[in-house]
């Protein structure tokens, strides 16, 4: 570990500071300033595109590469100048419109297209644009990624143990079987649809000045369909318009997405608690690596730290999350800047959930099933044929089978024997109680192999 990440505040710069680089160029200060630049040269391009701003355009092929060069190489040398533009400035935003300006130096073409910058823009058209490109990327490039390969691996899992069968736990007794492949099975439908949701959050951006009502634009320009350029400008960027906002973009659409966000991690924690008792149960066996240490005094353990450390990471970003959601819907009157410094924590939320995905994939990966344990736990547990058998006592009308069958079973040590023996007293068809004789705990598990198969 570098001497700077051993004394990083945060761990996702320190720590876990390798797990998470694909976030960095994308949520880092680097990151905001190189969106932003982005924002600044597509508009005066729009701008220089629009027949009805006769000043800015049309513009060179020349100029065009400089303008896309701009963007498309922008560098970390460029973010610095950049903020020490902003020492002077004090204007985060303003920074990047005079970096620009610099940038395109002195010439023919140069000076309309320098009056342009930034032309009727108020800072929140800018930064409302970064945030959206930030958040669309981390879901497209990062965060779906990794969830599609959790849910494919899970997948696998569960057709690969679809016929498991083994003790379901509900309250923590003993109750009718399922199989190993089912539960993954569970787990995964849940995922698909909160990925689902999650990916079909619409991003959102405004661009319509000071306070919404394209002032500025219109007493330059009265006659421009500024409402059509907007939505054009904002939707080139691969955004939906956003046409009723005072100064900000209200942000009910980050909501949105951190919610959704927030609802497939609960499933990842549940997922998580649920192995991590399996382990303890002997279900599952975790490999292990020569020189790994489980306990510093206790040479024999094997502890699911994967596992809790997922579960940790994801309560982490759950409090973000659930926090952006009820704060950045609410700003006072037209603006105020409290969604700022807010905002500036996405990558840190995000990182965190990276980190848990990362931390469930390698402790997927390392589980082995032991099927002599899951076995010996369903061999023994007869307890569980209650349910079959006074279910097919129901369908034949025998008298009160859920009481009888309570009064065999509850509390009580049930053998094979003992349920054998209550089935011969049973006037049902000959066939039926043949069936009932000849059934064992892990043959009762309904469609269950099916549906791990068709997952």
């Amino acid at each position: 570990m570098k001497v700077p990440t051993l004394r990083a505040l945060s761990p996702t710069d320190g720590r876990y500071s390798e797990k998470v680089n694909e976030l960095r160029d994308i949520f880092s200060e680097y990151g905001l300033i190189r969106f932003r630049v982005m924002v600044e040269i597509r508009w005066l391009q729009r701008l220089a595109d629009e027949p009805d701003i006769q000043e800015v355009g049309p513009i060179s092929s020349v100029m065009k590469d400089l303008l896309n060069g701009i963007v498309d190489d922008f560098s970390i040398d460029d973010a610095e100048r950049v903020k020490a533009i902003e020492a002077t400035t004090n204007h985060d935003v303003k920074a990047v419109e005079y970096f620009i300006r610099e940038k395109l130096g002195d010439g023919p073409e140069t000076q309309p297209l320098k009056d342009f910058l930034h032309f009727s823009c108020t800072s929140e058209d800018i930064n409302n644009l970064a945030y959206a490109l930030m958040l669309r990327s981390a879901r497209s490039e990062v965060l779906l990624p990794g969830m599609r390969e959790l849910r494919n691996r899970l997948r696998a899992m569960a057709r690969e143990h679809a016929e498991l069968a083994m003790i379901s736990r509900t309250h923590g007794q003993t109750a009718s079987p399922t199989t190993l492949g089912k539960e993954l099975a569970n787990v995964v439908a849940r995922l698909e649809r909160a990925q689902r949701q999650f990916a079909a959050v619409e991003i959102l951006g405004k661009f319509n000045g000071a306070v919404g009502n394209y002032n500025a634009h219109v007493i330059a320009y009265p006659d421009a369909d500024w409402q059509a350029i907007s939505r054009r400008f904002v939707e080139s960027l691969g955004v939906h318009p956003n046409t009723y906002t005072t100064q900000i973009e209200p942000h009910d659409w980050t909501a949105e997405y951190c919610h959704a966000l927030l609802r497939y991690n609960t499933i990842l924690i549940d997922f998580a608690r649920d192995v991590w008792g399996y382990i303890s149960l002997g279900y599952f066996k975790q490999k292990v690596a020569k020189d790994e240490v489980g306990s510093s005094t206790m040479p024999h353990k094997v502890n699911p730290i994967d596992f809790e450390n997922a579960e940790g990471n994801l309560g982490i970003a759950n409090a973000m999350l659930n926090h952006f959601a009820e704060k950045l819907p609410i700003s006072r009157w037209q603006r105020d800047l409290t969604d700022s410094t807010v905002q500036r924590n996405f990558g840190v939320a995000a990182g965190h959930v990276v980190i848990a995905l990362r931390s469930l994939q390698k402790g997927v990966g390392k589980l082995q099933v032991n099927r002599e344990a899951i076995h010996a736990d369903i061999a023994g547990a007869w307890e569980i044929l209650a349910e079959a058998v006074q279910t097919v006592m129901r369908r034949y009308g025998v008298p009160e089978p859920y009481e009888k069958l309570k009064a065999l079973t509850r509390g009580q040590a049930v053998t094979r024997e003992v349920l054998l023996e209550f089935v011969n007293t049973l006037d049902i068809p000959a066939g039926e109680k043949q069936r009932l004789l000849d059934l064992t705990p892990e043959a009762y598990i309904g469609l269950a192999a099916k549906q791990a198969r068709d997952i």
